[in-house]
């Protein structure tokens, strides 16, 4: 490692002595041109620009590439502008990387819909369509239900993903219920009638002795009156027989 580190000081020095001393000494002995400025420019122009100047324009890319930069802006060039050179000389103009690199998806299931769409703007993703789908539960309200591109898959920067939000309606849900009906006192048969009007299957039907009720009439019924249940909710019953 300490050899390494020499070996690039050494490279480094020669370098500067190249640039600072012989570079100079080299051009004083004829014309010279300043570079002009073409930082920021589009590469065509730049090239074009460097051209009319009595330059070449060679294409450079950055070592990595930079987050929502465009790849056809030139980042730096190098010799820098204002400095003199002799005629002809080649000048590197820097370009964004190309290859936007890959990564995994995220998996944004159960991220409330800011977060999840902070997650795609961040890796430079494009959340093309939100749909939306009821939930039962208000802890799934405003949380992601599913996603277009399943988590883990390999997705570059610019990729379209949508997402379904899950919608949670108290009153909906509630619409949705269906209150028990008052059955007690009633026949076995008429309750359920009444039960199958409501909506609402017949459950497990109970017998009890009693030798002061009328026999096969509802004494007790559960879930109990007015609860609001669901349409597949079972009413149970009992029923009175006849003590032998």
């Amino acid at each position: 490692m300490k050899k390494a580190g020499l070996i690039v000081l050494i490279l480094f020095g020669l370098v500067v002595i190249f640039d600072k001393l012989i570079l100079p000494f080299y051009i004083s002995q004829g014309s010279v041109k300043v570079v002009p400025d073409v930082l920021n420019m589009d590469y065509e122009n730049a090239s074009l620009r460097l051209r009319q100047a009595g330059f070449e324009a060679i294409k450079s890319y950055h070592v990595t590439y930079l987050s929502r930069i465009d790849s056809n802006i030139v980042l730096s060039q190098m010799p820098e502008a204002g400095t003199e050179v002799k005629p002809g000389r080649k000048v590197y103009l820097v370009v964004n990387k190309r290859e936007k690199p890959a990564f995994a998806m995220p998996d944004l299931v159960g991220r409330e819909e800011f977060d999840a769409r902070q997650i795609a703007y961040r890796l430079e993703m494009e959340v093309q369509d939100v749909q939306s789908s009821p939930v039962s539960s208000p802890e799934w309200d405003g949380r992601v239900l599913n996603q277009s591109i399943p988590a883990q898959a390999q997705v570059k920067p610019g990729t379209f993903v949508s997402i379904v939000i899950g919608r949670y309606d108290g009153s909906a849900q509630e619409a949705q219920k269906i209150a028990v009906p008052n059955v007690l006192g009633k026949s076995l048969l008429q309750a359920q009638q009444v039960i199958a009007d409501a909506g609402l299957p017949l459950g497990k039907v109970t017998t009890e002795y009693s030798a002061l009720l009328v026999p096969n009439t509802v004494i007790s019924q559960r879930p109990g009156v007015g609860t609001l249940v669901s349409p597949d909710q079972p009413v149970e019953v009992t029923v009175v027989i006849m003590a032998e």
